[in-house]
């Protein structure tokens, strides 16, 4: 038979077992780290070599025409990031941003181009065509909260512009 104390005991250890588990995910300000290595960047410090050197080879650049560049990383196929770092013309990092949210889903609009999409989301996770719908479907993996969830966006084959998006839970897929 337990006792309350016993239990209460059992509870404290529990306690501090999570509590040692998730400062293992934290910066050295106790932040949770998105991603390892982001806290071995400086924004306005880091240089592209340093980011290349931290996060590998980037899945695709971006070069505008002034100089700056975007280095995309998608964290796939099953990941559910994508980050994208801005480096300016000077060679150093000025933001970045994981790009796999509601914020940039939201700007997904009806009559969008391809390009367009992969310019705010990356690469996707899939492909897939319906030739008798006349529809493409591109796919991102993505976290709703704790909730692994899956971004749709549907092309008319043709014209290869947007004509919707959709959402599902990534568990049933």
């Amino acid at each position: 038979m337990t006792t309350r104390k016993e239990t209460a005991h059992v509870r404290r250890l529990l306690t501090l077992l999570f509590s040692l588990l998730a400062l293992v995910g934290c910066d050295r300000q106790g932040r949770p780290v998105e991603e390892f290595g982001l806290d071995k960047l400086a924004k306005g410090v880091s240089t592209e070599s340093e980011v290349r050197m931290v996060m590998g080879e980037p899945d695709h650049v971006r070069t505008d025409p002034q100089g700056a560049k975007i280095l995309e990383y998608p964290k796939g196929p099953e990941g559910a990031r994508t980050w994208f770092f801005l480096i300016g013309s000077d060679g150093k990092l000025v933001d970045y941003q994981q790009v796999l949210n509601e914020k940039n889903f939201a700007r997904i609009t009806q009559g969008m181009t391809q390009e367009e999409v992969r310019d705010l989301l990356g690469r996707p996770r899939s492909v897939v065509q319906f030739k008798r719908k006349n529809e493409e479907v591109w796919d991102w993996r993505y976290l709703s909260g704790t909730e692994p969830r899956l971004f749709n966006v549907h092309f008319d084959i043709d014209t290869r512009r947007v004509t919707g998006t959709s959402s599902l839970d990534a568990n049933n897929y």
